[in-house]
């Protein structure tokens, strides 16, 4: 039976870049799947600097991007690490027909009863 190649986006945590995940990349790399491993902005080596950041969408424009360049028959496997998750839950908001799975990797995954502002409210009050 032929294996069939993949297409993983891997959307690294707060403070880190796509560098994050090389070793993951190349293994599904030599497992033979497709692997996109994405700089958010300020992140990495992308350009931008943190204080051009003015929003969440900023930072997830890159992100937005690649999905809304992606093929309409394409689905990927998004896979997100840390503040990732709750990037790739965006993306999956967003690009539901472009998302076939979403892999949360020890990340933040927001749900009805815990969204961002939950989340603010959690890390404000434990100070």
């Amino acid at each position: 039976m032929e294996k069939k190649e993949r297409h993983f986006v891997l959307v690294h945590g707060a403070c880190h870049g796509a560098w994050s995940w090389y070793k993951v990349a190349n293994l599904l790399k030599s497992s033979g799947h497709k692997v996109t491993a994405l700089d958010l902005a300020a992140s990495g080596i992308h350009p931008k600097q943190a204080r051009e950041l003015r929003s969440l969408s900023d930072y997830l424009e890159p992100l937005m991007k690649f999905m809304a360049s992606l093929p309409a028959d394409e689905r990927v496997i998004l896979v997100g690490h840390s503040f990732g998750g709750a990037c790739i839950s965006v993306a999956m908001e967003n690009f539901p027909e472009k998302v076939s799975v979403a892999v949360y990797a020890a990340a933040l995954m927001p749900g009805p009863d815990f969204d961002f502002s939950a989340v603010y409210d959690e890390v404000l009050f434990s100070l």
